[in-house]
């Protein structure tokens, strides 16, 4: 990296791109005052801004020392900048209280293509739009022109946008090879929709900007998450088999992993979400908020736990970072003062939906420290192995105190990462880390070092481009550049609304594609009774069976993918352009993913589908299926149920494992 400064101009330069610029007639840096206007229900906001300043700054000092060019902006900021050959650091002081609004303008070209901001669920290039950066529900349909999204508005402000997103973060991948983070977790809004400029509006002046670059996407992400930290690797035993997501209680949940076994279907664990106990709201079957094991819905819990142990399956349960205010733990909680307040001392209470929850402060030492107890003695002292770790979406930004004495404004999209961290410490701390798999939907930067594995969150359980099968496709490519390259979605998809049922079909299709990602796992779903279940279904279980085998015959090489990951951070599902950089047609396919090096994968996620258009880069490429041999470029392959299109690379290392998988399972 480059920089250049004369009479009070700058520019920053990689290699011949130019990446930041101030001048008179183009200003780097706006400042100016705003008051915003958050309303939150159930998770969803609806923010809006009121901006009364915005002005340009001029560059009126410049100071060069060995190491760092000070920037004088009038008399608001300072930034002072080192730069060396693959980093640049700008660090700003703010020398006046007044301003609460930052522009910060980053050079851009018509051909460049930007990949990002956390994990983004309906555009994988961000060009052409912008995006909030606020954590939040993402939304119920996510589709402003359909059914299912508008009256989710209606009912319960809950259709979310394109944008929404439970894990957002102030940081993009650029195809000028570099990625740009700003350090902050106040409220952002990336704006990618000019030609020549990005402009990244941030709610406060930030701590730093950061740009790093590297002359390859693989070199580039190895440092990104050199400097965020990466995922640890999954625990062997999760590489058996499906995890299968059941709830109901003892005798239904042992007597659904029975009989899923005695289908042959391989099973690596059973997940019982509702171990703490069920409530029924207009929602659906939701779950009691508190954390200890329900004897009465499940007696003996530890106890079966050993058996099912001994046959090689492990148990997983369900925690989160809030508390039902009528359950046990809410009442310790509030008696050691652990929950946020009301400026006035009182309960701040969040409603989930037809019951009541108490924050527990996070910021708080020791109220951090009390619910890591809680993970240790109540989940993984009773042979817990591994839990969804939901929410950390939902902190208030109204009339909430914390222990940090920061504006909840600041801490709300910080929350996810301090959630994280909780379940993260409370594992290594028992000594269970490489042996416990704990899922988040929930995220932020620097959730990578402490998230064992990703989840989508709750999409719709039906084909929508914005919120169904296909959503999770580019949620993976688009987290995986963000350092998080371990994730995985419910298998089938998770919310039913308004008389929108998962079918047969969209299971199938939803497993077919599951078995190309490191984690297998069903979901029954907001509404089990009226949404297909594949254990009602002999027809379906023996396809399951066949789809499950083919996850653990891939094991061999998943396991090298998710190593990979952990010691470099490349993901484990990645973006065509990774691998075949000089293929422009790459670079705009977000429904096809490498898997690892040696696979692609293109899942069908249309309904009534038999053959699928493929699109494949340069190389020598065999369809797993039948071995047919193709060398490139756009393609139709038969695609029945159960035979998703893959091809893996023919001179691959594991093209042994691929060939007998074709052997056992190929189209004869």
């Amino acid at each position: 990296m480059q920089i250049k400064v004369n009479d009070n101009e700058f520019q920053l330069f990689v290699g011949e791109k130019r990446i930041l610029e101030h001048s008179k007639e183009r200003p780097m840096i706006y400042v100016g005052v705003g008051q915003e206007d958050v309303d939150m229900y159930r998770g969803n906001f609806k923010i809006t801004d009121y901006v009364t300043e915005r002005f340009p700054l001029k560059l009126t000092d410049v100071i060069q020392t060995a190491d760092t060019v000070r920037l004088c902006f009038e008399s608001y900021i300072i930034a002072k900048i080192k730069c060396d050959e693959n980093l640049c650091t700008i660090d700003f002081e703010q020398k006046d209280d007044r301003i609460n609004r930052f522009w910060f303008r980053v050079a851009a070209d018509k051909e460049e293509k930007c990949y990002g901001c956390g994990e983004q669920m309906s555009y994988f290039n961000l060009r052409g739009r912008n995006f909030p950066i606020w954590t939040s529900e993402p939304g119920v349909g996510r589709d402003k022109t359909t059914y299912v999204t508008w009256r989710s508005d209606v009912e319960n402000k809950a259709g979310g946008d394109y944008y929404n997103t439970n894990y957002p973060q102030p940081t993009f991948v650029s195809t000028n090879k570099y990625y740009l983070h700003v350090d902050s977790t106040a409220y952002a809004d990336f704006d990618f929709r000019n030609d020549s400029f990005h402009e990244l509006q941030i709610w406060e002046v930030p701590k730093q900007i950061r740009i790093e670059c590297a002359d390859t996407y693989l070199k580039l992400l190895e440092r990104l998450t050199a400097y965020f930290g990466r995922q640890p690797k999954l625990p062997d035993w999760v590489y058996n088999g499906l995890i299968i997501g059941v709830q109901g209680g003892n005798e239904r949940s042992f007597g659904l992993l029975d009989k899923t076994l005695d289908k042959n279907i391989k099973v690596a664990g059973i997940w019982c979400q509702d171990w703490c106990g069920k409530r029924v709201t207009s929602f659906g079957k939701r779950l009691q908020w508190d954390w200890k094991y329900h004897k009465e819905m499940y007696p003996d819990l530890p106890k079966k736990i050993k058996e099912i142990n001994a046959k090689g399956i492990k148990f997983l349960g369900y925690v989160n970072p809030y508390l039902v205010n009528d359950g046990e733990l809410y009442k310790e909680g509030k008696e050691k003062g652990y929950f946020a307040t009301k400026a006035d001392g009182s309960d701040y209470l969040v409603d989930f939906g037809e019951f009541y929850c108490g924050v527990v402060d996070l910021t708080n030492p020791e109220a951090f420290e009390w619910f890591k107890d809680i993970i240790k003695e109540y989940t993984l002292g009773i042979g817990i192995d591994g839990w969804m770790a939901d929410f950390g979406e939902y902190l208030p930004t109204d009339d909430i105190c914390l222990y940090s004495g920061k504006s909840p404004m600041i801490e709300h999209n910080h929350w996810p990462v301090l959630w994280a961290k909780c379940n993260y410490e409370a594992v290594k701390e028992s000594g269970k880390l490489g042996d416990v798999v704990y899922f988040m939907r929930a995220g932020g930067a620097g959730s990578q070092k402490y998230c064992t594995l990703l989840w989508a969150g709750d999409q719709s359980v039906d084909f929508t481009i914005h919120d169904g099968l296909a959503s999770v496709i580019c949620g993976a490519l688009s987290a995986g550049m963000m350092g998080c390259g371990l994730t995985h979605s419910d298998i089938g998809g998770y919310t039913s609304l308004f008389d929108n049922t998962r079918t047969k079909e969209l299971f199938l299709r939803w497993a077919e594609m599951a078995m190309f990602t490191p984690f297998m796992r069903t979901h029954e779903g907001n509404r089990p009774d009226t949404n297909f279940q594949y254990y009602d279904d002999e027809d379906t279980m023996e396809r399951l069976a066949r789809l499950v085998d083919v996850y653990t015959m891939l094991a061999p090489y998943t396991k090298t993918l998710v190593e990979e990951n952990a010691d470099s951070g490349h993901p484990v599902q990645r973006p065509l352009f990774m691998h075949y950089e000089s293929d422009a047609k790459a670079y705009d396919i977000q429904y096809e993913y490498l898997f690892g090096r040696d696979m692609l994968i293109a899942p069908v996620y249309e309904q009534d589908k038999h053959e699928w258009d493929v699109y494949l880069p340069q190389d020598e490429w065999v369809h797993l299926w039948t071995g047919e041999e193709y060398h490139g470029g756009a393609i139709t392959v038969s695609a029945e149920l159960g035979y998703t299109p893959a091809f893996y690379r023919k001179n691959s290392e594991f093209a042994d494992i691929f060939e007998e998988i074709r052997e056992k399972y190929g189209v004869k």
